[in-house]
């Protein structure tokens, strides 16, 4: 970056910790109400706070690294599902959810269940929403964060720190976020989000119009490898727009076209049953039941105020696509190259460090440059894999990729196909034998059908990596390095606005953590803990915290996590449709018996869990359905047999002003109206 950039970024960072902190400053820690104040802006968030603190807390690198990501691979808008389906939740959240939330007056998702079911299921959800929030999301925006930032500080050294080191981004990133939250809790992460949400619109807005100026400007010939529309010709692309280009190059038939948001049944990550049922419950899960996210809403000032907020929102979600998903899809026609060359050294550690022979045998093309100094950390860190001691039990390692980086190694695949058949020996055979003449295609399909036959039959006892054609989560990061022009500001603006959203959310989770471990755990031991000491314990959690989660976040560099998004998802699986069949039957079933909500709860790992061992072909969107569904069988046989004679009396906060909003209710359906209408377009 040059000195403007510089000035921009740091003047930005500094502005929205000033502003979080002089916002706050006047909130009690000693009062009656300190708490309230400190965990929940004292209750008192007017309409526009709420909205772009949601979306501020929402919108972080999870999507700007891994859903542009996804978007960048063979998902394309299909990912797309997951911001624009929240709308509809969010519409769903404002009327259904929020108002017996707020009619409570809980400070906690977790202390809903202990007035409907009983201290069990609020223990079990507070722990294991504390070890999920802290360990997976929080630890993985930090590092995706970092993964962004410092992509562009490659070789920058201040005072000795690296600051192109994934280490020391994670940890400049964590003690920031922790420092506003630590001081000024919810009211100065609502009043920073209202900066960072304004930028992060405006700063995947400028991304994405450098990417389709860049798109028009493009050599067709260069264009045209990465086109899925077989119909399309340089010719055409020639005479053709920015926009234009971008349909021309990306549309057509199912599976490769990457307009569509439809995928097809056999899809790992979207399949088209997804859109029917798996994604809702995520989408619930996490807008109605994720302390982080609904920690906003509960401080809303009334309900009304709550419900425009939550639909504004809503109406914002939409426009996240095409700042997000859309970018990252120009991601890969106009950079297909750069995210070749970062799979071939994301693959290098994986080969180096689980077979370090077969490492060796590959060819230069699937070796990191030498000479390349952004590679120097990469090709260290080979080094001491090639030096290690090989573990003396392990599972059978196998590798499986797909028909691109066949083509694009064609003796390499063949090499590992050949590697794969060797180490299962006469274990299992291939329904047939490898041709020497085969093509790469055909060395993809036969080694995948090899590797499947091979987990079906000695389950625990192999191994499985996937080698990659293009590091998919360098997309967005390489469309800012790439696009944005050095010492005019604008690239300091945007990579503020992203720094901006990273911290934003980190805040969030970190404010919610420490407000589950205060309010749901603490005060339980403690209950005579005065105001004061409540807030004193809500900062220590802020600091302990975040240094469990910076810790983390390192770790998640290694390519065995398969991408940022997929971690964050697949973790989510485990807890999610236990607790929005329980919350349910909560709010819906008032007959249901106490003892439903504890089993609930215990069932959803193990049944999801279960499904990952028996059935690890199928999506995890459409196992979390299966768990729902079957939880919900569960509860409502128990229901069934024992069902409450009177309906539990949950506690009514009587300040809090519960008149609903007639125009939020009217704006809701306008945002389900266009909704279905970006469906129809893109369907």
């Amino acid at each position: 970056m040059g000195p403007v950039d510089w000035v921009i970024f740091l003047g930005f960072v500094v502005a929205v910790i000033f502003v979080g902190l002089w916002k706050s400053r006047g909130e009690a820690t000693h009062g009656e109400h300190g708490a309230q104040d400190y965990f929940l802006a004292g209750r008192g968030l007017t309409w526009w706070l709420v909205g772009f603190s949601l979306i501020a807390a929402n919108i972080s690198t999870e999507q700007f690294v891994g859903m542009s990501g996804q978007a960048a691979g063979w998902l394309g808008m299909a990912i797309a599902s997951y911001e624009w389906m929240a709308a509809i939740t969010l519409v769903v959240v404002a009327f259904v959810f929020l108002p017996t939330f707020l009619r409570s007056g809980i400070y906690t998702i977790p202390e809903f269940l202990e007035y409907r079911y009983n201290a069990f299921a609020r223990l079990v959800m507070a722990v294991v929403t504390l070890v999920i929030l802290v360990g997976v999301p929080t630890a993985s925006v930090i590092y995706s964060g970092a993964k962004v930032i410092t992509g562009n500080f490659q070789g920058t050294v201040i005072r000795g720190y690296d600051l192109g080191n994934i280490t020391v981004g994670c940890w400049i990133i964590g003690t920031l976020a922790a420092v506003y939250v630590f001081a000024g809790g919810l009211k100065a992460c609502a009043w920073a989000d209202l900066l960072q949400g304004s930028a992060l619109i405006v700063g995947g807005g400028v991304i994405a119009l450098f990417a389709l100026w860049y798109l028009g400007a493009a050599e067709p010939a260069a264009l045209i490898a990465t086109a899925r529309n077989e119909d399309v010709t340089v010719a055409r692309l020639e005479q053709a727009g920015a926009i234009e280009r971008f349909w021309e190059l990306n549309r057509g038939p199912l599976p490769a076209g990457k307009t569509h948001m439809v995928r097809p049944l056999d899809d790992p990550t979207v399949p088209w049953s997804a859109l029917v049922i798996g994604l809702w419950i995520p989408n619930f899960f996490y807008w109605g039941l994720n302390q982080y996210i609904t920690q906003r809403t509960l401080g809303s000032k009334s309900l009304a105020a709550g419900q425009k907020g939550i639909v504004f929102a809503a109406f914002l979600k939409l426009l996240i696509p095409f700042i997000v998903v859309i970018p990252g899809i120009l991601a890969f026609n106009l950079f297909h190259g750069h995210l070749h060359g970062d799979a071939v050294n994301r693959n290098a550690q994986i080969l180096a460090e689980k077979t370090p022979d077969v490492y060796r045998s590959l060819s230069a093309e699937m070796k990191p440059v030498a000479s390349d100094p952004r590679n120097q950390e990469i090709l260290a860190r080979i080094a001491r894999s090639l030096e290690a001691t090989p573990p003396a039990a392990a599972p059978t390692q196998l590798y499986t990729f797909d028909a691109t980086f066949a083509t694009l190694h064609p003796e390499d695949a063949a090499a590992i196909a050949a590697f794969n058949a060797r180490q299962l020996a006469e274990r299992v055979r291939a329904d047939q034998e490898l041709s020497a003449t085969a093509l790469p295609a055909d060395v993809a399909q036969w080694n995948s059908g090899l590797v499947q036959a091979a987990r079906n039959a000695l389950r625990e006892g192999v191994a499985v990596q996937q080698l990659v054609a293009h590091d998919y989560d360098n997309a967005f990061p390489t469309l800012i390095r790439e696009l944005l022009p050095v010492g005019v500001g604008v690239k300091g603006f945007v990579l503020a606005a992203m720094f901006g959203a990273v911290v934003s959310s980190l805040a969030s989770m970190l404010n919610s953590a420490s407000t589950i471990a205060t309010m749901d755990l603490y005060r339980k031991l403690h209950r005579g803990a005065g105001q004061f000491t409540l807030v004193t314990v809500g900062r220590i959690f802020v600091v302990v915290f975040v240094v469990i989660a910076m810790s983390i976040a390192p770790l998640l560099a290694h390519p065995r996590f398969g991408g940022i998004f997929n971690y964050i998802q697949e973790f989510q699986g485990f807890i999610s449709p236990g607790i929005l069949a329980i919350f349910l039957f909560g709010l819906l079933v008032h007959r249901a018996p106490r003892m439903v909500g504890s089993i609930g709860l215990v069932l959803s790992p193990i049944f999801y869990g279960l499904l990952m061992w028996l059935l690890p072909q199928v999506s995890f969107l459409d196992r979390m359905a299966i768990s729902f569904f079957a939880i919900l069988v569960v509860l409502g046989v128990i229901t069934f047999l024992k069902p409450l004679a009177q309906p539990v009396e949950l506690p009514v906060n009587p300040a809090m002003n519960m008149e609903s909003s007639a125009g939020a209710k009217l704006f809701g359906l306008v945002v389900v109206g266009l909704t279905i209408a970006l469906y129809v377009i893109f369907w």
